[in-house]
């Protein structure tokens, strides 16, 4: 095999072997939360049990017009749990918002006033309310940040405080992941 073959082979050798195996979104969160899919993994996931969590997430981007990965990482686990057998019914997910994470919960006209830009998470927070995702903000940032009721994407709740709701969460058999 000659230097400029190689590649070629290589090429071909990857698509046949499965390594150009792309990342799917969807089907429950199209267009985020992309994820690899796993064939024949060794730890077998229950598809009978239901999945109770909640994600605490309290660092957002430095920049204005970044997705907050944080938040991405909800759409991903939803995705991929349903891509694998596991009926949306089975997802019980809520989503504590505080820190700088804050802002990311911002209506497009609330965020535009404030940082210039439309923003860039309000379409991936809406796809995580359609899916029952109970989208819950820090009463305390709320207030901290200057970031009230009526400028938040609506759908959104505010707690007494991210602290409270997670306690009240994990009462009721919510499993704690914290990003």
């Amino acid at each position: 095999m000659n230097y400029y073959s190689f590649p070629l082979f290589l090429l071909i050798f990857m698509t046949f072997s499965g390594f150009s195996q792309e990342k799917k979104s969807g089907p429950v969160v199209e267009g985020y939360g992309q994820v690899w899919a796993i064939e024949n993994p060794d730890f077998k996931t229950d598809t009978s049990q239901e999945f109770k969590v909640v994600f605490d997430v309290k660092d957002g981007p430095e920049s204005d017009t970044e997705i907050n990965i944080n938040l991405n990482t909800v759409a991903r686990f939803l995705n991929l749990h349903a891509q694998n057998g596991i009926p949306l019914s089975q997802l019980k997910v809520a989503l504590i918002v505080h820190g700088t994470a804050a802002r990311n919960l911002l209506s497009d006209e609330a965020y535009q006033s404030r940082y210039r830009v439309k923003n860039p998470n309000r379409e991936l927070v809406e796809k995580l309310l359609d899916a029952k995702v109970e989208v819950i903000m820090c009463g305390q940032s709320s207030k901290t940040r200057g970031l009230p009721k009526e400028d938040l994407i609506p759908g959104v709740k505010i707690a007494l405080s991210a602290m409270t709701a997670n306690i009240q969460l994990q009462n009721q058999g919510y499993r704690p992941i914290k990003l």
